[in-house]
């Protein structure tokens, strides 16, 4: 069953092409939302779901690799590019930019679907990772300062006396606040401490290194 919150962008200058191809995207159960130009989807508040984006390569005034570039600067939405004249350089830059697909028109209908459950697949996961990269920020946010200081040092393989040293704190210090970061992060094991730091991309502002 397709889920209400899965959307297809359809983004063509060839008011034919859109038509068609909502036609048959609605026929298989999809809800699409068509836009003629890559500045009229852009100027349009999307919304919060599930979606991928039908981008024409060739297009008036902004073409469709501009329009996958900006769209990937705002949130990650698996694209499929579409074009009445493929080319390699073109492809190359698509996919070097996230396109999931490069199809041809005239559009094979079975192969368009197949990279639309694709697509839709592929933003179920991101979506996912979002949200999951969210839960732990919010997490890492409940942190004190010190908290925050001392956990990246520790994600990094710091021992608590390499920690205690860069802090300039004691040692038993850094054992009291790497229990609490634990409870706060609920980290079952250090390992997880450690990826969830890895997950967050901390950086610390010491470039001290230790010999264990």
């Amino acid at each position: 069953m397709v889920s209400a919150t899965e959307l297809v962008y359809l983004v063509d200058d060839d008011s034919r092409v859109r038509e068609a191809l909502s036609a048959l995207l609605r026929a298989n159960g999809r809800d699409v939302h068509a836009f003629n130009s890559g500045r009229e989807f852009l100027d349009r508040p999307r919304q919060n779901g599930v979606a991928c984006l039908i981008l024409d390569l060739r297009m008036p005034g902004m073409s469709g690799l501009e329009v996958q570039k900006l769209v990937g600067m705002e949130s990650p939405i698996p694209v499929i590019i579409i074009t009445g004249r493929g080319d390699v350089p073109s492809t190359v830059l698509a996919m070097k930019g996230g396109a999931v697909d490069f199809l041809t028109k005239p559009l094979d209908e079975d192969t368009l679907m197949r990279a639309v459950d694709a697509a839709l697949a592929r933003a179920h996961v991101l979506r996912k990772q979002a949200e999951d990269t969210a839960a732990l920020r919010a997490l890492y946010e409940s942190l004190t300062p010190r908290e925050q200081e001392l956990l990246p040092l520790l994600g990094g393989g710091l021992l608590n006396k390499q920690a205690a040293a860069v802090l300039g704190i004691t040692e038993y210090t850094v054992q009291v606040h790497r229990g609490k970061i634990m409870r706060k992060m609920q980290a079952d094991s250090f390992a997880t401490l450690v990826r969830q730091a890895s997950k967050l991309q901390l950086e610390t502002a010491s470039t001290t290194t230790f010999d264990v």
